[in-house]
């Protein structure tokens, strides 16, 4: 049973859990935002074949993470977050501090030897890229896990500042092209992440490396191995898109693919705010009396805070297109709309998988993720050729709805929830909106369709659903007087 300091009422944990929105926010807009800046750059100074080239090695650092940290990210912020004994937290930090360095090296020596026996392009930068995203990944959990939000927010904010800078110094500087993408993403990261620790000194303080971690090392690994299959499934789910371009349609068009994913990233990185938020709300009131109804509330919240922003991204996206990117990517503007709102569904299904983390039961995750990852594959193969892209972006939104089902059943072991009648509006302004935004070629319509659609979602919001922030939007304004 949770501690009943972890049990509050409904208003107070709404507003601890939107200041937690705007820490995450602060944590990681930072680096989106330089990534959505950095597009135009790229598009202007590198070609399409080199963008998508790296866009595709990015990818495989992706899947490779997970298995090279051993997922350790999730294991440190979940044992840590409800940790009150220090020694524990030691022991903890300590675990994972030990196995990644023990992972990292193994990692350098499998690079080391087939650099040997292959060729590989850009094999050097590939391995960086992979090592200084393992090591933020990590790292980022273990200060949230500690309660050291400040420093999550640092770690965001000068890593997104380094690739900017870097990024501009090496491609438009130097005229370094890919190698000087690679070097501003690795460097920046890896500069970030020791700067801060210098300054907190949270990990240096927490790791005894001659401690003996048996017992919480076993503990952690349980809950951390489950998650590997499913780190595969999600990465064929989610990034194998990118092979299946490159493969049947060339590196040209994975590069006009991958600017659409980066813009469209920004609707994921919004979410990854919320979700980041709610995991430690969660988290913390899974156990709470009236948990159904507060998880409830959170969701149907969620759907119109998801429809609002992606009906204003798109279309504000679209109005300035022309100036965003070069004239070689203009194409990918059509990939936008639906790639939003996969992204949209995707957000969805991560919030029926917070069920399992707070029971701990991260081995239930498995099922719909193979089940996810098969209709992928599947799908990709069948639609791919006769669709091109956009078989791929077809498979993309048919997976997640898949995901979206079956969690949608299987998350009633952990709660239920209620959705409210209104929520049905937003979904349907959503699809609606995409009729307009294919077939507008007027800035005026446009404009007029947005603003319709946003109103028609505010509109139909409940008043228990807009109270809770209009409370706290008003007790902040009245603070700042």
């Amino acid at each position: 049973m949770a501690t009943t300091s972890n049990i509050h009422p409904t208003g107070s944990r709404v507003s601890k859990f939107i200041k937690d929105i705007g820490i995450y926010a602060i944590g990681n807009i930072g680096s989106k935002l330089i990534t959505f800046l950095m597009v135009p750059l790229y598009t202007h100074y590198v070609e399409t074949d080199d963008f998508g080239y790296y866009d595709l090695c990015f990818t495989v650092c992706m899947l490779l993470v997970p298995f090279v940290t051993l997922q350790l990210r999730d294991g440190a912020f979940r044992f840590l977050l409800d940790c009150d004994d220090e020694h524990r937290k030691e022991r903890i930090v300590t675990f994972v501090s030990r196995t990644l360095a023990i992972t990292l090296t193994l990692s350098l020596l499998v690079a080391a030897a087939l650099a040997l026996f292959t060729d590989i392009h850009y094999l050097g930068y590939v391995v960086g890229l992979l090592v200084a995203m393992s090591l933020q990944e990590v790292y980022l959990q273990v200060f949230r896990g500690l309660g050291n939000n400040r420093a999550f927010v640092m770690v965001g904010i000068l890593s997104a500042l380094g690739i900017g800078v870097l990024s501009t110094l090496f491609v438009v500087g130097m005229g370094w092209g890919i190698k000087g993408i690679f070097l501003a993403n690795i460097l920046a990261r890896v500069f970030a992440l020791l700067l801060v620790e210098a300054r907190v000194r949270l990990i240096s303080r927490h790791t005894r490396w001659k401690l003996k971690v048996g017992i919480v090392g076993r503990e952690i690994i349980r809950y951390t191995l489950p998650l590997l299959p499913g780190s595969l499934c999600w990465w064929l789910t989610g990034s194998s898109d990118r092979l299946f371009i490159t493969h049947y349609l060339g590196l040209d068009v994975n590069g006009l693919y991958a600017v659409a994913i980066r813009f469209t990233g920004i609707i994921n990185t919004l979410a990854i705010i919320f979700y980041q938020a709610w995991q430690e709300t969660a988290i913390l009131q899974y156990n709470s009396p009236d948990r159904d109804r507060f998880f409830s509330k959170m969701f149907n919240s969620y759907i119109f805070l998801l429809a609002f922003l992606l009906i204003g991204y798109v279309f504000m996206l679209k109005m300035n297109y022309d100036w965003l990117v070069a004239v070689e990517y203009q194409e990918s503007l059509n990939y936008i709309y639906p790639l939003g709102l996969s992204a949209v569904i995707f957000a969805i299904a991560a919030f029926f998988d917070m069920g399992y983390q707070c029971a701990k039961d991260t081995k239930r995750t498995l099922p719909a993720i193979v089940l996810a990852a098969i209709v992928n594959v599947g799908l990709n193969f069948t639609l791919i050729k006769p669709l091109g892209v956009y078989g791929v972006i077809t498979t993309v939104l048919v997976t997640y709805l898949v995901l979206v089902i079956y969690r949608w059943h299987d998350m009633r072991r952990y709660f239920v929830l209620k959705i409210h009648s209104s929520t049905i509006v937003p979904i349907i302004v959503m699809l609606l909106s995409a009729i307009p935004f294919y077939y507008s070629h007027n800035t005026w319509i446009d404009i007029a369709c947005m603003l319709v659609a946003l109103i028609c979602i505010a509109g139909s919001c409940s008043k228990e659903l807009r109270e809770p922030l209009l409370e706290k939007f008003a007790k902040s304004r009245s603070e700042t007087k």
